[in-house]
């Protein structure tokens, strides 16, 4: 079966509310990893991330790397929030792999939280402020 690498930076992270439609076409987690310096990341209604590439003001985010059957990547990308598509991300070391990308339309006038480096940290800093 042939495979794409898909970075995904948000709900289809291991444990986290989406990851069950990676699950369902036989994608297998392959590493964490960080992307380059130049993405910023944007919470969606606490509900998702969206994560853009920028000229300038950008961080490494965390990611997963996620090995995908190509016959799987439609599947996900139908399920996946509204404003969100698949891209292409540059990881910190060098390699190029697809990746799950927000429009610049859904981030506007929403809280960006590209400072906590990635969603887990950002939604754990939340369950913090909730407790």
């Amino acid at each position: 079966m042939e495979t794409v690498h898909l970075a995904v930076n948000g709900t289809l992270m291991r444990g986290l509310e989406l990851n069950p439609n990676l699950l369902a076409v036989g994608a297998t987690f392959v590493r964490e990893a960080l992307t380059e310096p130049v993405y910023r990341l944007w919470s969606i209604d606490d509900r998702h991330p969206a994560m853009m590439r920028v000229s300038n003001g950008g961080n490494a985010i965390v990611v997963e790397v996620w090995a995908v059957p190509t016959s799987g990547i439609c599947t996900i990308l139908q399920q996946e929030p509204p404003g969100l598509c698949i891209g292409k991300v540059r990881l910190a070391d060098g390699q190029e792999v697809l990746g799950v990308l927000g429009e610049s339309l859904l981030c506007e006038g929403k809280r960006e939280i590209t400072q906590w480096g990635g969603w887990r940290a950002y939604i754990g800093d939340l369950g913090k402020d909730k407790a």
